[in-house]
């Protein structure tokens, strides 16, 4: 690969987030990172540079690099660091040495991955923020304590309303970028629609899903309406509804049972994490997709993409 690929693999590792491929998808998504505070746009590109130079110099294979496989943790990452940390040249030298840490983590979970033909996902991501986030009090220099609210919440809430449910459609799909306005999840539904309907539709229908089973099982309406609870099941309708299943009616199916699963493993990962300050990020998409890919060679009617 030439120095020159480097940018636009750049730019498509911003919207590998989400599957897609697509250089003016990507540019939406730094758009709708923008609208939460430039220091999200920014260190979302530092991180996607920097796993994807990394995984460059090491010599990992181009066709990966060039389509953005390689900097899409670091994307999730430099997100992470802007809002959790004190924005400042520590926390830059901390994106930096943690989106290294992700390239080589991205390339140890591939391998052992590899056999069961299941992807790393945004494991990477998960595994080395959950590590920054646990171990980031000790470092006074970097740790700014701004953590969002943890589903599964004991503060008191009022009734769930139709802004809440609006809102929290359009901040389920923002949140898997960490951001919680909902025009700037419309801007990521935007980007999605550019690059494929059917991810558009899934990540809609995820969110959806996330908000009623989060209804059901009686959430507070202010985690609902900030859309922790559906940027889980956005990722997990994503990749099961075509990415990484047929997209035929049982594997349709198959998605929203993943998606539902996620609402629920969402509560548990949260609470797991509570007591240590950390957030779930995405281990709920990890995990339940993990899961639901491993099973398909036992599910005749569940096949993957030809």
């Amino acid at each position: 690969m030439q120095p020159r690929e480097l940018p636009l693999a750049t730019l498509r590792g911003v919207c590998q987030v989400e599957f897609q491929n697509n250089v003016w998808t990507a540019l939406l998504f730094l758009l709708a990172l923008l609208l939460g505070g430039w220091q999200f746009a920014v260190f979302a590109l530092i991180g996607a540079f920097v796993t994807t130079v990394t995984a460059w110099v090491l010599g990992v294979a181009r066709d990966r690099i060039t389509i953005g496989l390689e900097g899409f943790n670091g994307t999730l990452i430099g997100v992470a660091v802007a809002l959790f940390f004190e924005v400042g040249w520590v926390a830059l030298m901390l994106v930096i040495a943690a989106s290294v840490l992700g390239a080589v983590v991205t390339a140890a979970l591939t391998v052992l991955l590899a056999p069961y033909n299941v992807p790393a996902l945004t494991a990477p991501f998960c595994v080395v923020t959950s590590l920054v986030m646990i171990g980031g009090p000790a470092f006074a220099r970097v740790w700014d304590a701004r953590l969002p609210p943890a589903p599964v919440s004991a503060r008191p809430t009022a009734a769930l309303t139709f802004t809440d449910v609006w809102q929290g459609l359009l901040n389920g799909i923002g949140q898997v970028f960490f951001q919680d306005k909902w025009y700037a999840g419309l801007v990521f539904l935007i980007g999605l629609l550019v690059a494929s309907r059917v991810a558009a539709i899934a990540a809609v229908a995820g969110s959806a899903i996330g908000i009623i089973v989060a209804v059901i099982l009686g959430a507070p309406a202010t985690d609902i309406g900030a859309g922790l609870y559906g940027y889980n099941p956005v990722l997990t309708a994503i990749a099961l509804a075509g990415v990484f299943v047929a997209l035929t009616p049982h594997g349709v199916l198959y998605a929203v049972l993943g998606a539902i699963a996620t609402v629920v493993v969402t509560a548990g990962v949260a609470a797991l994490f509570r007591p240590v300050g950390g957030p779930a990020l995405t281990w709920p998409f990890v995990l339940v997709t993990w899961t639901f890919l491993a099973a398909v060679p036992m599910f005749a009617k569940i096949r993957r993409p030809s």
